[in-house]
């Protein structure tokens, strides 16, 4: 259903800005799995997931609906404004208790906040691997932008710091006073979790990824515990308790240099996501 957004409504960020190009990008989706780590380290948010997800009877359809959403935050132009009010919606009966035995609600401000907050420090650090580092002015280009998204998740500005002067501490404070190896977390970065075949595509493909997922999901669950843990900043890697060798280091270090040389020789219709290709075709008719 259509949104109309108001003037007292916040603007998605803008086209042409570091997400416009990152979030479609089809890195971005090497980097997902580590923000979603860094948010269920909170007890409360893994308390959240724990209780309320389907992560783990629909894993493949679950991150599919967070691709989408993420995707409308910055592509959707004024349907982002409703994807907005509809995670807010979503998010008002979760609540519970955490392993601490304290009391949460998912839109509790420091927990609200804290989902959001993660994907910063995570594309920041990833960046530097899977595209290049950021320069002083686009790190906080994205970090002004990732403030914009919050806004349009109904992140109030006092709940979220108003700059990357202000995030970093606030950052380390939540890794030293909050982050920890939740339940969630270790599944998340588990080599052997059970994990259903994906359902993708026509029939027959779909067939054929059920037949060869016996053979396909341990290398492919090898690989999604190393990204993940390989592209989580190491504060809070240690924060968190997460082992990572020299070994594994020089590893990720030799497929980003393969990531950065393949990706951007690639095609428009491989190398960005259909919404992002959608929104910048739109963009160009429009200047």
């Amino acid at each position: 259903m259509a949104v109309n957004r108001t003037a007292a409504d916040p603007a998605p960020p803008p086209p042409g800005g570091v997400l416009w190009t990152l979030v479609g990008d089809i890195r971005g989706l090497l980097m997902l799995p580590a923000a979603l780590t860094l948010q269920v380290a909170h007890p409360a948010v893994g308390a959240g997931v724990d209780e309320h997800s389907v992560f783990r009877t629909d894993p493949w359809g679950r991150g599919e609906r967070s691709l989408r959403s993420l995707q409308l935050w910055v592509y959707g132009g004024d349907a982002a404004v409703g994807e907005g009010r509809r995670l807010r919606e979503l998010h008002q009966s979760i609540h519970g208790i955490d392993a601490h035995g304290r009391r949460y609600r998912a839109l509790d401000p420091d927990c609200y906040a804290w989902v959001h907050a993660t994907g910063f420090p995570v594309y920041q650090h990833a960046l530097r691997y899977l595209v290049r580092p950021l320069t002083d002015a686009q790190e906080r280009q994205l970090y002004a932008e990732w403030l914009q998204v919050g806004r349009v998740l109904g992140i109030q500005d006092r709940d979220m710091p108003q700059s990357v002067e202000e995030f970093w501490p606030y950052y380390r404070k939540m890794l030293a006073d909050e982050v920890e190896e939740t339940v969630v977390v270790r599944e998340l970065t588990a080599a052997d979790r059970p994990l259903p075949p994906p359902d993708f595509g026509p029939p027959p493909v779909s067939l054929l990824l059920k037949a060869v997922w016996p053979v396909l999901l341990p290398p492919f669950a090898r690989f999604r515990r190393f990204i993940t843990v390989g592209l989580l900043p190491p504060d809070a890697r240690e924060a968190i308790g997460l082992e990572w060798t020299d070994a594994q280091e020089r590893a990720l270090r030799r497929f980003a240099r393969v990531v950065r040389a393949v990706v951007p020789v690639l095609p428009e219709r491989l190398r960005y996501l259909p919404m992002a290709r959608e929104a910048r075709r739109a963009a160009r008719l429009n200047r």
